[in-house]
């Protein structure tokens, strides 16, 4: 019987994990509603306004006390996490949830394969790609991928690789309140872009009950969540169990938006989700990063 310090650090933040992936594909969804009255740029931005203002109440980062280095791996982390949500939301316009967030896991794979000193993890692995394998062609057959918007999903990918490696640096110091600061900093970046795209569109009072909903599901709670786990789990665990990713997405476009699975996304989604099962099974039994009190 599991000991109850592997549950607290094990299984908590993993409990964390797929919470936020559920919220934040939920929350994909119901952002593509807005792309036809402000667009994506529009819609990332105001997401992330409106997330770092819900974040910057609740988590109070100013209060925090960070070193220069801390600064630079949260400013890291912040352009990461903006750059992540921007092209993701570039590459929905033209390619389907499922296999944008499948051409984005690229980016937490290459971090699980890159860290991994472990034979059992590259099997996890592997069998993650072999189910993304299946996903991605399965998905398309009804019509070739836009190279556009698969360049920009494979874009986000390399900034989600920078989101979790610079995530877990920043978290180490400051905990869940780095994530209001790296959040501040992502709306920053992005809030000129989608200014210059949406204009006075982003004013429209009829956009504000989905504005905060896509800004609560799919930054402000998910990326609170990802922080404390990022603190609790090594880098290359996490890689690993956001394999179920691209599964939740691929579900989420079903329940939400009507697209319908073939064979081929069924059997992806049962090979990811085993990978996801496995590497958790054999996660190692190591003590909890250390975090500091709020």
């Amino acid at each position: 019987m599991a000991s109850p310090a592997f549950l607290r650090s094990s299984l908590f933040p993993i409990g964390l994990l797929v919470i936020a992936m559920a919220s934040i594909q939920s929350g994909a969804s119901l952002a593509k509603s807005l792309f036809p009255l402000i667009g994506a740029p529009g819609t990332t931005a105001i997401r992330l306004v409106f997330a770092s203002f819900i974040l910057l109440v609740v988590l109070r980062p100013w209060q925090a006390r960070m070193s220069s280095k801390a600064w630079r791996h949260v400013a890291v982390y912040g352009m990461a996490l903006g750059g992540m949500n921007f092209l993701f939301y570039m590459s929905l316009r033209t390619v389907p949830i499922g296999i944008a967030v499948a051409l984005e896991f690229t980016g937490p794979l290459a971090v699980a394969v890159l860290s991994s000193r472990r034979k059992v993890d590259f099997c996890w692995v592997g069998l993650a790609v072999a189910g993304l394998l299946l996903l991605v062609p399965g998905a398309t057959s009804a019509g070739a991928v836009d190279p556009t918007g698969g360049l920009f999903a494979l874009g986000a990918g390399a900034c989600w690789a920078l989101y979790i490696l610079f995530g877990q640096k920043a978290g180490e110091a400051n905990g869940i309140q780095t994530a209001g600061i790296g959040v501040a900093i992502a709306a920053a970046c992005i809030a000129p872009f989608g200014v210059a795209s949406a204009g006075s569109a982003l004013l429209n009072p009829a956009i504000l009950p989905a504005a905060i909903g896509v800004a609560i599901l799919s930054t402000a709670l998910p990326y609170s969540l990802e922080m404390v786990a990022l603190t609790r789990i090594p880098a290359r665990t996490f890689g690993i169990l956001m394999s179920m990713e691209p599964a939740i997405g691929a579900l989420s476009g079903l329940l939400f938006l009507g697209e319908l699975l073939t064979l081929n996304q069924w059997l992806a989604i049962a090979a990811i989700i085993a990978a996801s099962a496995g590497a958790t099974l054999t996660m190692p039994r190591q003590p909890a990063a250390p975090v500091a009190a709020d």
